[in-house]
């Protein structure tokens, strides 16, 4: 069994800022990349709002901070966290499908994963027509049509921000109402390049040469069928944080995100969370990374804590002491 001072679960941008500043503060920090090395943010065909990065692709701003991170000495294990033990404290037990270790420290920074339609054409075209965030590739769809699925927070909020580059917006909702809270329904029904089309579900992603031509959407109450012609499908349906692993051992809130403090801290000592699993508002890679930072400097700490040399008790002067009389009262 394999002993590490600080075990990172994931690879996003909030794990491998992590491993960055554990590594400088000379932990020598194990990632564990997981099912998607680099994230959500691997899938994204171009990022032009991170400080720092004004153009290029996902895969690229991981694969620099990738380097960054094993340049300060981080290293990284291209398997999956299959279980973990939280039970007994620190060291911490968790298992690969290729190993089994004990972790001084637990970061965890497992995301969470967009919760998809699971129909024809959505995965083939992610990325190339398909996407599940409106602020990271709006841009890439200035003067042209696109849809968006789903009728809460996210949807209209993303809606409103691809006015600003589509020439149309519409909404493609299941039921004949928005569960979006009241101001947000009243700014998207002014938008003039919004529209809705209600009870309605999409069946298929279509597309040729490599881009996505249009939508196949379905009337849930005629179960009439049309090719609605877009060149981009939005797909704000939820989240699901890749928590399973965690459950009933963290706290997390109703919706399954972990609980943390501004430290990061987790409800367990010793484990700390960063990036999506813990945070249900910005998915931004941005943010992400901030906490991640965070969540390595508090753990930095806690173990600097741990550490801290104790005064040696000499045997002989403890029975010394302990044999005096009580002073009197």
């Amino acid at each position: 069994m394999q002993k590490e001072k600080v075990i990172i679960i994931g690879s996003g941008p909030a794990g491998l800022t992590a491993a960055l500043y554990a590594a400088r503060g000379s932990l020598s920090p194990l990632v564990i990349a997981g099912p998607q090395f680099g994230g959500q943010v691997s899938l994204t065909h171009e990022i032009e709002n991170y400080p720092g990065f004004p153009g290029g692709t996902g895969p690229e701003l991981i694969e620099t901070m990738r380097m960054q991170a094993e340049r300060f000495g981080a290293r990284l294990d291209m398997d999956v966290v299959l279980s973990v033990d939280l039970s007994k404290g620190s060291p911490f037990l968790i298992k690969t499908g290729n190993n089994e270790y004990l972790a001084e420290a637990l970061i965890v920074t497992s995301g969470a994963s967009p919760r998809l339609l699971s129909v024809p054409g959505e995965v083939e075209y992610t990325g190339h027509g398909v996407s599940y965030c409106g602020t990271c590739d709006g841009f890439f769809f200035r003067g042209k049509k696109v849809v968006v699925v789903g009728g809460g927070d996210s949807a209209v909020k993303e809606s409103l921000f691809l006015t600003k580059f589509a020439t149309s917006v519409d909404i493609i909702h299941r039921r004949d109402s928005l569960r979006a809270e009241s101001a947000l329904q009243d700014r998207a029904k002014a938008n003039e390049k919004i529209s809705f089309i209600w009870n309605t579900v999409v069946d298929e992603v279509i597309g040729a040469n490599g881009k996505v031509k249009s939508a196949r959407l379905r009337n849930l109450k005629t179960g009439e069928t049309q090719d609605y012609p877009t060149d981009g499908v939005f797909i704000f349906v939820g989240h699901d944080p890749n928590n399973g692993i965690f459950n009933n051992q963290l706290k997390m809130d109703e919706h399954g995100y972990v609980i943390t403090d501004k430290m990061m801290r987790t409800s367990v000592d010793g484990v700390f969370a960063a990036g999506e699993i813990q945070d249900p508002l910005w998915k931004q890679v941005a943010t992400s990374v901030g906490q991640g930072c965070a969540a390595a400097l508090a753990a930095e700490q806690w173990l600097s804590s741990r550490e801290e040399p104790q005064v040696p008790v000499i045997p002989e002067l403890k029975a010394a002491l302990e044999s005096q009389p009580a002073p009197a009262e």
